[in-house]
């Protein structure tokens, strides 16, 4: 039987790419991470590492144990949390990955009222895009993902239930007032991360027309710099507008045009308190800036 403890070690070497910074993240010496890593080897049979020149990489049955290695930890972390949590919520972890506007407007509601109703619970937060966000809930390395998605989006993928926030507005960012889509085909765009850039597109495709990009940033502060300077006109969502507002970028809502919040968690129900707790935290605070007219659905959907 494989050895959590030298999986773990396996999975450091991953990550980070050297024994030495797998050896200073798990406070193990150098000697140490070598001897799991041989002995790990001695045991699967298998060649796991390369040397090359100074330092070395995975073989592809290295890689194949570490991919491996990593979904195991995560459930085992994961198990861990939950059982700290069965204890009572005087105890426990809980963790969540989230994307930045959700983080700069959402999250902090959240999770301040999570430590006021249940202080033993530590809340650990990654700022990621949703795609990679739900591999880490997949993993086992989260426990609850806040993630954003379109009427166009993939389906995410079977054993992620999608509990649902709010929807949130979509504006053009420009220097005025703008009428319509139609109206800025022969203007320059701004795309951010992939899934906004996709439902861009869209917008465009429906306007009749293909966008011309000249700049591309996932990064809300950026994107409205641009803007403001002269640069371009983008798409931003009304989490990232109240998160922060250039001077002199006009935001023009698009009617009848949104984009869905969830938080997402992983197999079946229930949800161990901890993840509970903060689920029904994000949907307190998704109340709290919800549109008067979009109230959050407390609808569950399973994929």
């Amino acid at each position: 039987m494989l050895d959590v403890n030298r999986l773990r070690v396996i999975d450091a070497v991953a990550r980070l790419g050297s024994v030495t910074a797998a050896a200073r993240e798990l406070h193990y010496s150098q000697p140490s991470v070598t001897h799991h890593l041989a002995r790990l080897e001695a045991e699967t049979g298998a060649q796991l590492l390369q040397r090359v020149g100074r330092g070395i990489r995975l073989t592809p049955a290295g890689q194949l144990l570490a991919d491996r290695a990593a979904e195991i930890i995560g459930r085992i972390d994961a198990a861990s949390a939950e059982l700290s949590a069965h204890v009572g919520l005087t105890a426990g972890r809980v963790r969540l990955a989230a994307f930045a506007s959700a983080i700069a407007s959402l999250v902090p509601a959240a999770v301040a009222t999570l430590a006021d109703q249940h202080p033993g619970v530590q809340v650990s937060l990654t700022d990621t895009h949703p795609p990679e966000a739900i591999e880490l809930l997949r993993s086992g390395k989260i426990e609850v993902a806040l993630i954003f998605r379109y009427d166009e989006s993939e389906p995410e993928p079977a054993g992620v239930r999608l509990h649902h926030l709010l929807d949130d507005s979509i504006h053009i960012l420009s220097l005025r007032p703008e009428r319509s889509m139609t109206a800025l085909r022969n203007a320059t765009w701004i795309a951010g991360c992939e899934r906004c850039r996709s439902h861009m597109l869209s917008l465009c495709a429906d306007a009749g027309f293909d966008p011309q990009i000249g700049h591309s940033t996932d990064d809300m502060v950026v994107m409205q710099a641009l803007v403001a300077a002269g640069l371009g006109v983008a798409t931003q969502t009304g989490l990232s507008l109240r998160a922060h507002h250039v001077d002199g970028v006009v935001a023009t809502e698009l009617p009848n045009t949104k984009r869905h919040i969830y938080a997402a968690t992983y197999g079946d129900p229930p949800d161990p308190p901890a993840t509970a707790a903060l689920l029904a935290a994000l949907a307190s605070a998704a109340v709290s800036i919800a549109p008067a007219d979009q109230p959050p659905r407390r609808r569950v959907r399973a994929h």
